[in-house]
This record gives C-alpha cells, sequence and structure tokens, in this order.
C-alpha cells in the first residue's frame, strides 16, 4: 500500500475521531442544588463537579423568584441521572455546561419556558432560548408576573455598588 494513501487514511480516520470526541459529556447523579441554575453532580469515579447551567441566568438569593426556580430545578433533577455537555468553567471552577435529563429534556430550556430563568444574553445569541423567555414573558409565566423583574445580572450589580457606597460612607464618617 502506498505511503501516502495510508497516511490520507490515518487522517481521515484521525479527523473523524476528533469531530465525534468534541464535546465531552459528564454523567452523573444530582447530589445537591444550589439554586435554580447551579447544583452539585457525582461522577462515577466519586467526583463532585460544581455545575452551572449553561446560558441562562436564575433569580439571585434574596431575588424575587429564587426560591421557586429552584424548587423547580430541584423537582426536575436532584437525585436523579444528568447528562452535562461541558462548555467551559467559569471563574469559581464551576463547569459550565449544557444540562440533560429524562433523555431528553434540556434544563435550561424547561427554566425559560416554566418562567423561571433570564436568557444570559451577555453569553447567549440562541434565539430558541430567546423565544423561550419571550414567550414565558407574554404569558406572564412564573418572575414575568413580577412587571419589575429584575435580571440577576442588574441585581449584583446594585449589590455591589451599595456595598461600595455603605464602605465609602461608613469611612467618611470614620473620618
Amino acid at each position: 500500500m502506498n505511503i501516502k494513501i495510508l497516511y490520507n487514511k490515518f487522517f481521515l480516520l484521525f479527523f473523524a475521531f476528533s469531530l465525534g470526541c468534541s464535546a465531552q459529556s459528564i454523567p452523573g447523579k444530582v447530589i445537591a442544588i444550589t439554586d435554580g441554575d447551579t447544583f452539585k453532580l457525582l461522577t462515577q469515579d466519586s467526583i463532585v463537579h460544581r455545575i452551572r447551567v449553561a446560558n441562562i441566568d436564575c433569580p439571585e438569593k434574596k431575588q424575587p423568584f429564587t426560591k421557586r426556580a429552584k424548587q423547580f430545578t430541584s423537582d426536575a433533577i436532584f437525585g436523579k441521572y444528568v447528562e452535562v455537555e461541558f462548555l467551559s468553567k467559569d471563574r469559581y471552577g464551576r463547569v459550565i455546561g449544557k444540562v440533560s435529563y429524562h433523555e431528553s429534556f434540556d434544563l435550561a430550556e424547561e427554566l425559560l419556558k416554566n418562567g423561571y430563568a433570564w436568557h444570559y444574553v451577555k453569553y447567549s445569541k440562541d434565539s430558541i432560548l430567546q423565544g423561550m423567555e419571550d414567550d414565558a414573558r407574554a404569558k406572564k409565566i412564573g418572575l414575568w408576573q413580577d412587571k419589575n423583574a429584575i435580571p440577576p445580572w442588574e441585581w449584583r450589580a446594585n449589590k455591589k455598588t451599595k456595598k461600595t457606597t455603605k464602605k465609602t460612607t461608613k469611612k467618611n464618617q470614620q473620618h
């Protein structure tokens, strides 16, 4: 067999294999729910991963609908086996991933459809997810019952601003 033909076959086989393995999947059992978009996953090799659901943002602690979002996620996946498609890691070391359960359900989609999350447009341009949020908003489902619903990223920014203001005020009072 010609070396060139052998090389081409090897290259094609390698290329096909690498395409099939491009997305790392992490299967495991959900052992804890932190909030609506974050949970802990125990893998078969006894490693616990902190998982952050990609492309959405659920209400923060002390924000309206945070308990309902957490309960929805708990009802959907707690104690169950899920598959997480690894996309990246965030600055806190959490795995950011697409979460599938019951073989065909996508957790981000279900949270959006039920009005317990915002489509996180800073990190996702997915028009299908945006459509799901828009539909829930139009139907006033979940958090969209509140006409003044504040996105979590704005809530966090406001909280940070208030903390900074408090520190500055306290420092000025001491002098």
